[in-house]
């Protein structure tokens, strides 16, 4: 088995029939394992009637993304795992040349690849790690200012050409791919990080254990964007922030994280602020 595509489901059941459809298009030995969250819209019979091949996973309870890919991945036995949202969908040859990358670059532990929106523009999907500095030019708004930069625009990387291949820290987990042997290396998602910044600890983890993660522009996956987590859009800017503690707390001491964690409640604050007011406008 090559390739193990593991998708986690929450309430997007109508996008996830057309991201298994772009995967059946692939004529790569492949499983496909699917995780449902508890969606209050998911119809099992419509995946067993036109995906029968798919190993579905049904939770009793919204168990949190982490979690749910960890059930996903411990039943993979493809030599490579392929982290997909449901609201995505493949482009036609993007699962064989995933594949191929990692074939022809050994010293890669993971990869992911060029996210374009329904309207074709290009979803800037890479970041570096969240630094206290790189997420203090965000919070400053010196990366907009500087989008060249890559002093200021480290976190966002928003100097970045997505018609090229290169390494970077941290890709979007909306279509990653990762060797089966890095999650036996250095383990599986921290589930004290159950929606955000688990894929960023991951990455983290896979770098420090001397992985390589790069992006290619050579497969394309068009993908719609936060289809689950704008449903409870309130909630998520707090567990953002919630969990960007977290993992302050698990990769610096002191008094980094001291200012990081000061830096981050204060965002948090600006950007609920910032939402409330909206609401009010819109209403």
């Amino acid at each position: 088995m090559r390739l193990s595509i593991c998708i986690v489901n929450w309430n997007t059941s109508g996008l996830l029939v057309e991201c298994l459809r772009s995967i059946h298009s692939s004529v790569l030995p492949l499983e496909v394992i699917l995780v449902d969250n508890a969606s209050a819209d998911f119809d099992p019979d419509v995946i067993i009637r036109e995906f029968p091949n798919v190993l579905l996973i049904r939770n009793e309870r919204n168990e949190g993304y982490a979690h749910a890919n960890n059930q996903a991945i411990a039943r993979a036995s493809g030599e490579h795992v392929l982290l997909l949202n449901p609201d995505t969908a493949l482009h036609e040859g993007a699962l064989d040349a995933l594949v191929r990358f990692m074939d022809e670059h050994p010293d890669a532990g993971a990869a992911g690849c060029k996210l374009v929106r329904p309207d074709g523009t290009v979803d800037r999907s890479c970041r570096s790690f969240p630094t206290p500095l790189a997420v203090a030019f965000e919070y400053l708004g010196l990366s907009r200012l500087f989008p060249k930069s890559r002093f200021f625009g480290r976190y966002r990387m928003t100097w970045l050409n997505y018609d090229e291949t290169v390494e970077v820290d941290q890709p979007m987990a909306s279509c990653l791919i990762a060797r089966r042997e890095v999650f036996s290396q250095v383990g599986p998602f921290d589930e004290e990080l159950p929606i955000f910044f688990n894929d960023v600890d991951w990455c983290f983890r896979a770098k420090q254990a001397g992985w390589k993660i790069y992006f290619t522009p050579n497969a394309i996956v068009t993908h719609h964007g936060g289809a689950s987590t704008k449903q409870v859009k309130r909630e998520m800017i707090e567990e953002s922030h919630r969990s960007l503690v977290r993992y302050y707390d698990k990769h610096y001491r002191g008094l980094a994280n001291l200012s990081a964690r000061l830096m981050v409640r204060a965002g948090a604050w600006m950007n609920l602020r910032l939402l409330h007011r909206r609401g009010r406008e819109l209403g």
